[in-house]
């Protein structure tokens, strides 16, 4: 891999009044660490950016960086968000309560940060060896349930992935994730990341659902 070169934002939480409804197993936290890792063309950055814009959406406070290979697209790297009811003093993550790898290597690369009482999250298909952990675990193929749902061979499953994790895991509302999404695609799109986005929404956790030990 290339030299990793760091960039980010820190955000202000956004609007008044009731936040939008958050339900899943890391909704009632008031700060959350989440790293997507993955490679270049798997748009992890994209999902740390997006993310982020559906939290402030949510009236929370937000640090976003990411990381990325200078010039190898098929490098891996990631991009983490830090999600909290209180302002952030540090926008650097301490460890994840989340983490959702789309590559064997970041698998294996970031696996040490994930907490034991955090969630891991992976794409069957790219990470045929998922690392051993007793927490909640979901191996869901993004991939193939983007391309049943949109009728695209193109792997651009980042937004179907984002569905699920607000399903799952209730760090950002359904109804803020969606403001986010659409805001960030043009109309040409607009309908498959609708389609996409319903789907990983939609999405039974339960048929997803590893033992808690993958090995």
């Amino acid at each position: 891999m290339s030299e990793i070169t760091p960039s980010g934002f820190t955000q202000p939480a956004i609007g008044t009044g009731p936040a939008p409804v958050r339900t899943g197993l890391l909704a009632e936290r008031d700060f959350l660490e989440v790293r997507f890792g993955g490679t270049g063309e798997q748009g992890v950055i994209l999902m740390g950016v997006v993310l982020a814009m559906a939290a402030t959406l949510d009236h929370r406070y937000v640090a976003q960086t990411q990381t990325y290979g200078l010039g190898e697209r098929e490098g891996y790297g990631h991009s983490d968000v830090i999600i909290s009811d209180y302002p952030i003093d540090y926008p650097e993550i301490e460890g994840a309560d989340l983490l959702l790898v789309l590559c064997q290597d970041a698998a294996d690369g970031y696996m040490d940060l994930l907490r034991p009482s955090g969630i891991l999250i992976y794409e069957p298909d790219e990470v045929v060896a998922p690392p051993s952990f007793k927490g909640p675990t979901f191996g869901i193929p993004f991939n193939r349930l983007y391309s049943e749902v949109t009728g695209q061979s193109e792997t651009a499953a980042e937004v179907l992935a984002l569905g699920a994790v607000a399903a799952i895991t209730g760090v950002v509302s359904p109804v803020s994730l969606r403001k986010a999404v659409l805001s960030t695609v043009g109309a040409g799109v607009k309908g498959v990341n609708e389609k996409a986005l319903a789907r990983g929404l939609g999405l039974d956790s339960a048929e997803w659902r590893k033992d808690g030990t993958c090995s």
